[in-house]
Formats: structure tokens, sequence, C-alpha cells
């Protein structure tokens, strides 16, 4: 009996995560409006019953599915602590690197596409668990790297969306349209920091304003 009481929480938390998984592959692949209740639990290989047992509303079963693929919380904390120390192209590389890395899992941009394209209720939990957090906090300090004089002035939260859209358009091309890459992850993410950073870093010329020749 007690080995019983102790492998239950086991069994059910395995089902949970089969569950999800069967749910996360078939939302990425074929949509939240194609996926049935009845699909998910036949590729999980247990009822539906048993799926409304974990999951008694789809509602539920994204929020699930949302805890595991926008879980920010190790990013936040290994920014934050480059942030302290103003170390700007470290705080860029890590905020890339997190989605320009090997073996990235490409299933989260196409649930955000297919919530966005379907005007689905999970567009919104997704863009503020994740792109909101990211897009804010990087919004944030840009803001006060130019309060310091490090960067030039220019709109904080267009810089972070532009920063954050280099990104997006990479995986776009390489997860989405499979585009092969030409170089390597790193190196990839090094030359998107570099060229953002160029453009954004306060130096004599930069300073100054420039005039635009009319045509």
């Amino acid at each position: 009996m007690p080995r019983r009481k102790q492998d239950a929480p086991s069994s059910s938390r395995t089902r949970q995560a089969n569950l999800i998984a069967a749910a996360t592959s078939l939302f990425a692949a074929r949509g939240f409006r194609g996926t049935t209740t009845k699909e998910i639990a036949k590729a999980a290989g247990v009822s539906e019953a048993l799926l409304f047992k974990y999951f008694p509303t789809k509602r539920a079963l994204y929020a699930a599915i949302l805890a595991e693929k926008a879980n920010l919380n190790a990013l936040v904390e290994a920014i934050d602590e480059v942030a302290r120390k103003r170390d700007d192209k470290r705080l860029f590389s890590l905020i890339a690197s997190y989605r320009i890395r090997p073996g990235a899992d490409p299933t989260m941009l196409r649930l955000l596409l297919f919530s966005g394209l379907e005007g689905h209720e999970l567009a919104e939990m997704f863009f503020s668990k994740q792109h909101r957090v990211i897009n804010d906090y990087l919004a944030g300090y840009i803001q006060t790297r130019i309060q310091e004089g490090a960067f030039r002035p220019i709109d904080p939260l267009l810089a972070a969306r532009a920063f954050i859209g280099m990104v997006v358009h990479h995986r776009l091309l390489h997860e989405i349209y499979r585009i092969p890459m030409h170089r390597s992850h790193e190196d990839t993410v090094a030359t998107y920091v570099e060229l953002f950073l160029t453009g954004l870093v306060r130096n004599g010329k930069r300073g100054r304003k420039e005039r635009i020749p009319c045509r």
C-alpha cells in the first residue's frame, strides 16, 4: 500500500505531461481550431474523459502549455545579473541566444502564430506571459542606459521591438520556412548584437543630429 501511494502522484504527473506534450504537438501542427480534445486524448493514449479529469477546460490546458513552454524565470534572473553590471553586450546576447540556439523548440513560435492568426484567446496569454515580459524589460533597460548617457536618445520601446524583431525574423526564416543557416548560432547572435549596439551606443558622431538630404 505505501508503494502505491508514492507511485500515484508520479503516474498522475506523467499522464499530465503526456497530455501537454500531445496537445502542444497537435496545436503546433494543426492550429487550435483544427485540433479536438478527442484527438489530443488519442495521441496521449488516454480517454477523453481522463483528459477532462486533468484539464476540465481547454483554457486550463492552454495555461499548462504556457507554464511549460513560456517559463522565462531563468532568463530574467540571468539578464537581471548582467543588467546590474551594465554589460550591454552580454544582456542583448542572452536575449538573442535564448531563441537562437541549437535545438531551440520551434513549437512555441508556431503556437504563437496560430493563436494570432486564428484570433485565439491564447494569443493574449502568450503575449502577456512571454513577449511583453521581454519587450518591457528590454525597453526599461534601454531607457535607463539612455538616462545614463550610454545610449543615444531614442524611443526605448521601439528600440526594444527592433531588436526582438531581428530575432523573431530569424526564427521565421529558419524555423518556419526551413531556410538553412549559413553561420553558426553563436556567430549569428554576435552579429545581430553588434549591428544593433553599433546603432544604439552613443558616441560623438551619433550624438549629433544629422541632416537628411532631400532628393
